[in-house]
């Protein structure tokens, strides 16, 4: 993936400052990329002085797989009516930075000559006049790119552009349908595809069933080892043991899982404890480990939290910290010291631990199937964000909420799944009205490799309304923007 760097100027100034702003642009170009910050690398293009090249250099940026995003930046003044139809054109995520060559104005020395070369300050303005009059969704970043905050910015919406672009070649397998008589899972898969590009379709159980029964004895074998060197196996579960049978059925879950999913081209899938067709076992570690490598993952068919999974997880790719599926089940109302605990059945995912995970094995209760081989750990403590896709029929809406995750209060030696304990912003009372008040779905995606600014960067470009709980909240404030949200989407759909 890359994100394509643009710098407007003219032929007013003469070769010899077009020289000197090709130089500077290169160089704020090499300082962006040295920050860090960026998940993609950045290509530089020849500065941009006439409307035929603007409109050729979009078109050709959204026709160019790799590219994901393009920033844009007014060296001198480049007149706005030049970018009108490559603007119009443009399909790709756009940044404006508004920077500029110097940090410091060179008091002693500046002349006509340094002034006429270094005109950011109003050619930015010019162009960001040409957007608001277009119409575009952008964002605007203004600072020297040697600022630290700056090049957090540029990266985070880097981020947003990547996981976009994931999310537009998305394919998604559902094995199954979603759990009977659930709401929240249910959604327009048609609508998904269009809005954000993910295509989703249904396989049946038994296909898998296939790719599990073909899956020969030595890839067990080593997948057995690998379970061994990475985690702590239940005595129970090891080799001789009276369950061992059980974690190899496991492993060869996996495998087949990974072969079909891998064969298939598939970045996401969802399974439904209520549709196993001949499956011995839920799958639990087979999922965690899937999640663990990237894949996007929802329980009981929930495809809509599947395809925000492996969003955030393209977000937050080389970040530290992790990205899982998760549930808010149960809480601690004591007062002063309020806290969700958060989990699922199974499927959560090791890349948020705290600590090396055990591999259990426990009955289920639910499903009717042999008990199923697990991850067992608590989430590791730190600053996160849970985040839930829902359709409202006329539109999707994010719900996300920021929190910190915190070590259990107490150990729970007799909760065999993995889970995470956080306390939500900006107090769990207000946390969870708003989120009731939003339509917030019961699933969700929690990550400790992405925030806010990558969320909101995502819904501007995707047209997404975002609704984000976060320490600032109030519940009349939160009510009134779902209201003003409402009519604004309206609208921008047009009649």
């Amino acid at each position: 993936m890359s994100i394509w760097f643009l710098t407007g100027s003219q032929h007013l100034y003469g070769e010899e400052t077009l020289r000197q702003v090709a130089e500077q642009s290169q160089a704020i170009a090499r300082a962006l990329s040295a920050s860090g910050e960026l998940a993609t690398a950045l290509d530089w293009k020849p500065v941009l002085t006439d409307a035929a090249a603007i409109r050729r250099v979009m078109l050709e940026a959204n026709a160019d797989d790799d590219c994901v995003g393009v920033i844009a930046w007014m060296h001198t003044f480049s007149p706005a009516k030049m970018w009108i139809s490559g603007l119009d054109a443009l399909a790709e995520p756009l940044l404006h930075l508004h920077t500029q060559s110097h940090v410091e104005i060179p008091w002693s020395s500046i002349d006509m000559d340094f002034m006429n070369l270094n005109q950011a300050a109003h050619g930015d303005r010019e162009f960001g006049y040409i957007q608001a009059r277009l119409g575009l969704a952008r964002k605007t970043v203004a600072g020297h790119v040697s600022d630290l905050r700056v090049a957090r910015r540029v990266g985070a919406w880097a981020r947003a552009a990547a996981g976009r672009a994931e999310l537009r070649s998305l394919k998604l397998a559902r094995f199954g349908d979603n759990m009977r008589d659930v709401a929240v899972t249910e959604g327009d898969k048609v609508d998904a595809q269009l809005r954000f590009g993910v295509s989703v379709n249904t396989y049946g159980v038994n296909d898998l069933v296939q790719a599990v029964d073909a899956v020969a004895d030595a890839e067990v074998d080593a997948l057995v080892k690998e379970y061994e060197d990475l985690y702590t196996v239940a005595p129970e579960l090891r080799v001789g043991k009276e369950r061992h049978t059980s974690l190899r059925y496991a492993a060869r879950i996996e495998a087949g899982l990974r072969t079909f999913l891998t064969e298939g081209g598939f970045g996401a899938f969802t399974t439904n404890f209520e549709d196993l067709g001949g499956l011995r076992q839920l799958p639990g570690i087979a999922v965690q480990r899937l999640m663990a490598d990237g894949y996007g993952f929802g329980g009981e068919g929930d495809w809509k939290t599947s395809a925000l999974l492996r969003t955030l997880k393209a977000m937050g790719a080389g970040r530290p910290g992790g990205t899982s599926f998760m549930e808010d089940y149960t809480y601690h109302l004591a007062p002063g010291q309020q806290l969700i605990l958060g989990a699922h059945m199974l499927e959560v995912c090791p890349s948020i631990a705290t600590a090396r995970p055990t591999a259990e094995i426990h009955p289920l209760g639910i499903g009717g199937r042999e008990d199923p081989v697990r991850l067992v750990f608590d989430a590791a403590p730190g600053p996160a964000v849970v985040v839930g896709l829902a359709d409202l029929g006329a539109r999707f809406r994010l719900v996300a909420n920021e929190i910190d995750v915190v070590e259990p209060l107490q150990p729970l030696p007799a909760l065999p799944v993995a889970r995470a304990v956080w306390a939500p912003r900006p107090d769990l009372a207000t946390s969870a009205e708003a989120w009731l008040t939003a339509g917030g779905p019961h699933h969700t995606v929690l990550s400790t490799a992405i925030g806010s600014e990558e969320l909101h960067d995502f819904a501007e470009m995707t047209g997404t309304e975002l609704a984000l709980i976060d320490a600032d909240t109030t519940v009349r404030r939160f009510t009134q923007e779902l209201r003003w949200n409402q009519a604004y989407h309206r609208l921008a759909q047009g009649f």
